[in-house]
């Protein structure tokens, strides 16, 4: 096949599609508009540019659809093409991501951005989507009002600002009924809730998850709750590395309860290690701490958590 044609065959088959007819199935919690996951058993695969690539997050696997092909089937590039151009037609299903228009103005800075949202109120759409969808308490909304991390999004949707080791906002986390994604043209460093100078550094994925596991702890005294974002990004790590080498540290791997999340409790491992801090994994009981959140509103049992969790444990050391 001329190279044309290879161009023309890529073009017309996204990834999507063959991670559909592999049975992948789409986790809308956990995508962007950008960067759409999918799920099938213990693999994930990300799909990128809109359809034109691929990356495994727990492994070394990324490419376009033809490598795809080949990384799933363990199949030669004939064979993958041959695949390929088979799935020529097919329509994959695809979420339909909402986003008012008006945040998109490119001329105006992150922190210009940032400073004309309006804070959440008590009654706001933001503050009745975190209470009531996501089962927030209100007095978790209003310290992270008072503490300025977070905004009214478009659509009752809620801004969660990452910031530098300065203070400065680097971008915001964007979470919705109708949206999940992340500040276009911002960075993810770190969303920061708790004591500046607080030396128990629990990680989460997610600003909803560092909100629900302050929730569930009662925002316990000495801690600094934390989200990456979904991500793993140099700024993010520096960050980690220069809040973890305070004396008396801890860094606390309160990621997801799945394969990524262990691969994010591994790279903090790998940080303390670095820079000679205590480490500690701290898995939740249900998939992410907003579902953990959930069972324990259920059960009454909001705040009552403290050290010595049956799901908290430290690593082997050796």
């Amino acid at each position: 096949m001329e190279k044309a044609d290879l161009e023309e065959l890529r073009g017309k088959v996204p990834c999507n599609a063959v991670l559909e007819e592999a049975g992948f199935a789409l986790d809308l919690k956990e995508s962007t508009r950008k960067a759409i996951k999918y799920r099938r058993a213990g693999e994930i695969i990300i799909v990128i540019h809109e359809g034109k690539g691929w990356f495994d997050p727990l492994g070394e696997g990324k490419g376009d659809v033809f490598g795809l092909v080949e990384h799933l089937q363990g199949v030669r590039f004939v064979e993958a093409m041959y695949e390929v151009a088979s799935l020529v037609g097919f329509v994959p299903s695809e979420p339909v991501w909402k986003r008012d228009s008006n945040d998109r103005a490119p001329d105006v800075s992150i922190p210009e951005r940032w400073s004309s949202r309006r804070k959440p109120w008590r009654g706001s759409a933001t503050w009745r989507y975190l209470r009531d969808a996501r089962g927030l308490p209100e007095r978790i909304i209003r310290t992270a009002i008072s503490t300025n991390v977070l905004r009214e999004g478009p659509h009752g949707s809620m801004w969660a600002s990452h910031t530098d080791i300065d203070g400065a906002v680097t971008g915001w986390e964007e979470r919705g009924p109708d949206w999940r994604g992340f500040a276009s043209g911002g960075a993810k460093v770190l969303f920061r809730l708790g004591r500046p100078d607080g030396v128990r550094l629990c990680v989460t994925e997610a600003a909803i998850d560092a909100m629900s596991l302050a929730a569930i702890e009662g925002m316990r005294e000495g801690s600094l709750y934390l989200s990456a974002g979904g991500g793993w990004s140099p700024a993010t790590a520096q960050a980690l590395r220069d809040l973890a080498v305070r004396p008396d540290a801890q860094l606390v791997a309160a990621t997801d309860a799945n394969s990524q999340g262990e691969v994010f409790a591994g790279r903090l491992r790998e940080i303390a290690e670095e820079v000679g801090c205590d480490w500690l994994r701290l898995t939740p009981p249900a998939e992410d701490w907003n579902d953990a959140l959930f069972e324990q509103v259920r059960e009454g049992k909001t705040g009552k958590v403290e050290k010595g969790l049956p799901h908290a444990r430290r690593p082997r050391q050796g």
